[in-house]
């Protein structure tokens, strides 16, 4: 019988099968390392473009954020001015009312009637004075009642006083500044009812 020795063939393929499984194994760690080195790079592009895109937007929002606040101090200074517009147009369209006023007041004053104390709030005026007579308060109070500038007169208080060697009545009154509305002003008026309603 013949004897064959197979171990030599044996210990071939087993040298053959370790170096191909050395073989796949250093090819699967290379495909694993470049996967890996792939899907690192990839995650750290978008990484850094996400930031980017941040940095970009915190940028803008900064400038916005600038802008916000200059238009805020714009605002405020558009508000300033309107309201200083207004006070100017105000003291324009009030700047007669006084001469009226103190034209009034010398019509209306009855002889025998002084003043010691006038004060205006708003158109509310406010008189203190003295009159010979409550006849002449009487008086005064119609004559307020019938100027075109003057109205709804209204007797606070009035009593007796000795001044010096006079026997006077002090009153207090009030009343109210009523400027005659001219024909531009009545449709004017009417116009801002209509858009209120």
């Amino acid at each position: 019988m013949i004897r064959i020795n197979l171990l030599p063939y044996r210990a071939e393929k087993r040298k053959a099968r370790n170096r191909q499984f050395g073989v796949m194994t250093m090819l699967t760690a290379s495909l694993g390392v470049v996967i890996w080195f792939a899907g690192h790079t990839v995650l750290s592009g978008r990484i850094e473009h996400q930031r980017a895109r941040n940095d970009y937007l915190k940028k803008e929002i900064a400038v916005l954020d600038k802008q916000i606040a200059e238009i805020k101090t714009l605002k405020d200074q558009i508000q300033a001015l309107l309201a200083r517009k207004e006070v100017v147009e105000k003291l324009q369209s009030n700047r007669t009312e006084v001469v009226h006023l103190l034209d009034q007041m010398v019509r209306v004053v009855p002889e025998g009637v002084y003043f010691t104390r006038l004060k205006q709030s708003g158109n509310v005026l406010n008189l203190v004075g003295y009159a010979q007579s409550s006849a002449r308060v009487s008086t005064l109070m119609r004559n307020i009642e019938d100027s075109p500038w003057l109205g709804e007169p209204q007797l606070v208080e009035i009593k007796a006083e000795q001044v010096g060697n006079l026997r006077l009545n002090q009153f207090i009154l009030n009343f109210k500044l009523t400027p005659p509305q001219t024909p531009g002003d009545e449709r004017a008026g009417s116009s801002s009812g209509k858009a209120k309603g």
